[in-house]
């Protein structure tokens, strides 16, 4: 936050509108709106600061900013979907116009997510976040195999919010319900060397991106064949992640290994 110019000021105020949106929503008595009172004895927050944040834009969602959800659209039917892969998880390069390509171009591409976004506006914004690049033939070449831009802090961001919210909700929900738990599994080892870790980051790369596309493959498929009324959808998120920093040292122990 440091580097990005949040002061501790800047962070207590999202703070402030955090505690008091989920007061709001969750903390409800007969399901019936809180007043400010209540919502700041539930929270600390001053009551002349619940009331402005009440009065200010709906509270933030969960879920992705419509350009990234458009753009994760968009990756996963070049990713699944005749005539634009060779086959599931195999992506073709795309010729850049319909006038060379027809429909297996990156023209008709974005044509059939959505016929209100032309698609020289997605490839320029696509470009600048090293997404795709294009070749001496004019072909488009998908350069990743997920909406996950390389380069642009506020796309960066979006990722950031979405993914600590699910994981931090899964995690949340198994510690303090009592329904089935959410998959929420890791594994951690303390006395590798730098060697080692390299060579288990490349196979988390490899072997968890595959994984991944798997269930991307799967909820594709699953989307299309069975439609839920407009009162019952549901949205998932399912996350691998990689982390690594020096073992602070201590006393010589054993090598441990776990899950949880």
């Amino acid at each position: 936050m440091l580097r990005k110019g949040v002061t501790y000021t800047g962070f207590a105020e999202l703070l402030k509108e955090v505690f008091v949106d989920v007061a709001e929503r969750e903390f409800r008595l007969d399901d019936k709106p809180s007043s400010d009172s209540r919502i700041s004895l539930l929270t600390g927050v001053h009551r002349k600061d619940v009331r402005r944040l009440r009065a200010q834009a709906g509270g933030h969602e969960a879920s992705l900013p419509k350009v990234i959800s458009f753009g994760a659209h968009l990756v996963s039917v070049w990713l699944n979907s005749s005539p634009f892969c060779e086959q599931p998880g195999r992506p073709l390069p795309l010729a850049r116009l319909a006038s060379n390509g027809g429909e297996c171009s990156f023209d008709g591409l974005v044509a059939q997510v959505s016929k209100d976004i032309r698609a020289r506006v997605v490839l320029d914004e696509w470009l600048r976040l090293g997404i795709v690049r294009i070749d001496e033939q004019d072909q488009v070449h998908l350069e990743t195999m997920a909406f996950i831009p390389q380069r642009g802090f506020d796309e960066k961001a979006a990722y950031f919010r979405h993914n600590l919210h699910d994981h931090a909700c899964a995690a949340v929900y198994n510690l303090t319900e009592g329904g089935e738990p959410f998959f929420e599994r890791s594994v951690h080892y303390d006395s590798l060397s730098p060697a080692a870790v390299t060579q288990l980051r490349e196979a988390v790369n490899a072997d968890g991106m595959q994984v991944l596309i798997g269930f991307n493959q799967l909820a594709a498929e699953l989307e299309e064949r069975d439609i839920p009324p407009p009162d019952a959808k549901q949205r998932i998120t399912i996350g691998l992640y990689f982390y690594t920093e020096p073992t602070p040292p201590t006393v010589d122990n054993p090598s441990t290994a776990s899950s949880s």
